[in-house]
């Protein structure tokens, strides 16, 4: 095991009925912003347990922010923030306006010539302080309630950024299971491969003798296996929901990845096929993903076996059959839960291989991945394969 940091500082609030503890928790005197996306909130009742947990404290609403978050719609609350003298940000939905509000926090305060800087130039410049926000999860996936990460999207240029700050982790998250009841499948679906996949970028490398995190990670993964087609199938199980929701965050807050090689590939690839074509980000990885299996089987086999072996239970034939087996074993669990694999799923053709891998250029990335092997020539095996 590699030597490690860990800090998490978030304090959770799980649990039915914990959105009215907020009244507790979120500073009496405080001007806050609390921000949302479409307007679900207001339809499924969780804006009016908020707005009644809060009665009598001074907020502002800032609504709209998308599913992917646009950078124009951000500083628009950025606008808000300075204008009203705001001092503390009450995020109310899923990962995006979780995101979002993360970038919000630390724009308000930017120093800085121009706060695309904080995505734009994130290996040059860092966050050096924030506005104090509070999350209360309306879907889980992304596990933004408990770390410090951000991806926003630049829709004028199509770009999808992400960044990570200390200063943008959450002050409290509250995560009430009964809020998955009212989602949409489809972002029931999301969720599942997103947290899924959370946990393979962390897992799916190569051994560094880590039997704490591995054990951890597959637990998670069978989790998920187990407990996303219950939530799926039967919408008020709030047992089912519990434990996607807690798998959702314990996917992605630091605990797993710590001390281990982490890969971020299938990240990296699929937030290019979202700011291009608008593809939900969930799906992006349930794409690309196993085309990375493929490509790296060899580079990643002790850890294919090892995930084939603990959680799909796949020990018998020789070890390019299990790998075959473990990779579709993959594949049929995303399609299981409602998410395509291939990109003419999506109404996309070659023609989008070029585009990614000219963005990876234009950066001046020349390999990804745990190794740092993955090329830009490998990029476009990943979605030929893929396609």
């Amino acid at each position: 095991m590699r030597n490690f940091e860990f800090y998490n500082p978030v304090r959770i609030f799980f649990g039915k009925g914990e959105i009215a503890k907020l009244s507790g928790i979120v500073p009496v005197d405080a001007r806050i912003l609390l921000t949302y996306g479409g307007g679900s909130i207001r339809k499924n009742g969780i804006y009016d347990q908020v707005m009644a947990a809060l009665k009598g404290f001074n907020i502002i609403g800032f609504g709209g922010i998308e599913a992917n978050p646009h950078y124009e719609t951000l500083m628009k609350a950025v606008s808000v923030v300075k204008e009203h003298n705001i001092d503390f940000l009450l995020a109310v939905g899923g990962g995006s306006v979780l995101d979002g509000t993360k970038f919000i926090a630390a724009a308000a305060l930017w120093e800085g010539t121009n706060p695309w800087e904080i995505l734009s130039r994130k290996n040059e410049v860092s966050v050096e302080k924030a506005l104090p926000l509070g999350t209360v999860l309306t879907l889980p996936a992304t596990g933004s309630e408990m770390n410090g990460n951000s991806v926003v999207t630049r829709w004028e240029t199509k770009e999808k950024i992400a960044f990570a700050s200390d200063f943008v982790m959450p002050v409290f998250s509250i995560l009430d299971p009964e809020v998955v009841f009212s989602l949409p499948q489809i972002q029931v679906a999301n969720g599942i491969v997103d947290a899924f996949v959370h946990v393979m970028e962390q897992y799916l490398t190569y051994p560094v003798n880590s039997p704490v995190q591995d054990r951890f990670a597959e637990s998670l993964l069978i989790t998920l296996v187990s407990e996303g087609p219950k939530v799926l199938s039967c919408r008020t199980d709030y047992q089912a929901a519990a434990n996607f929701m807690w798998a959702a965050t314990m996917a992605l807050n630091g605990l797993i990845g710590v001390g281990v090689p982490q890969d971020w590939a299938s990240h990296m690839i699929g937030h290019e096929l979202t700011a291009f074509h608008g593809i939900d980000h969930g799906q992006t990885l349930g794409i690309v993903l196993p085309g990375i299996m493929k490509l790296k089987r060899e580079n990643k086999k002790e850890k294919i076996l090892q995930y084939g072996e603990r959680v799909w239970k796949i020990t018998g034939g020789t070890a390019d059959e299990r790998i075959d087996v473990i990779i579709q074993k993959t594949v049929e669990f995303f399609e299981s839960v409602g998410i395509k694999t291939r990109l003419s799923d999506y109404g996309v053709g070659r023609d989008i291989i070029p585009k990614v891998v000219d963005r990876f250029v234009k950066r001046g990335i020349v390999a990804i991945g745990e190794r740092g092997d993955l090329t830009t020539a490998d990029i476009a095996k990943v979605l030929e394969l893929q396609l």
